[in-house]
């Protein structure tokens, strides 16, 4: 796959180890303490760049702005599932970002020829999440509990 990724407003750069870094330590102590110990693992264990455990920047390709930010939350399982993650800045909602880095993403990871499942999580109501996943094709194939945020919709696209 080649990097950055591009879909029509945005450019997928991945994130560097360093940065990621950098972005944890300025994060709130509340918020540092939902992060993942196992992801924060994989990070440390990672090399300079990693899309599977780093992510990427959205950047808006015409202003050069960062939009918000996506991911994978880790490589791929042996059974070749992924799951994805991403997050626009409340000022740039609501102009489709979340919905074409989210399909980014499943076209990046079956790319790969290691993923065969991609999966995502929302909160148990319909949302801009939602929207987002079944606009990209995602079926809602359940419930699950989260450890870190409880019961949640599993949602699924498949090869």
């Amino acid at each position: 796959m080649v990097l950055p990724v591009q879909t029509k407003n945005l450019q997928l750069v991945p994130r560097t180890r360093e940065e990621v870094r950098a972005f944890i330590e300025h994060m709130s102590p509340e918020i540092l303490k939902e992060v993942s110990a196992t992801w924060l693992e994989m990070l440390e264990n990672s090399g300079e760049i990693d899309p599977w455990i780093h992510g990427f920047t959205l950047i808006h390709k015409n202003s050069g702005t960062s939009v918000g930010s996506c991911g994978f939350k880790g490589p791929p399982d042996a059974a070749g599932m992924v799951e994805i993650a991403y997050a626009i800045d409340p000022e740039h909602q609501g102009k489709g970002y979340a919905t074409e880095a989210a399909a980014a993403l499943v076209g990046y990871a079956f790319a790969s020829d290691l993923v065969h499942v991609v999966r995502a999580h929302t909160l148990p109501v319909v949302n801009a999440s939602t929207r987002v996943l079944t606009k990209c094709g995602f079926q809602k194939i359940g419930e699950a509990i989260d450890p870190d945020d409880g019961l949640v919709w599993r949602w699924e696209l498949k090869t």
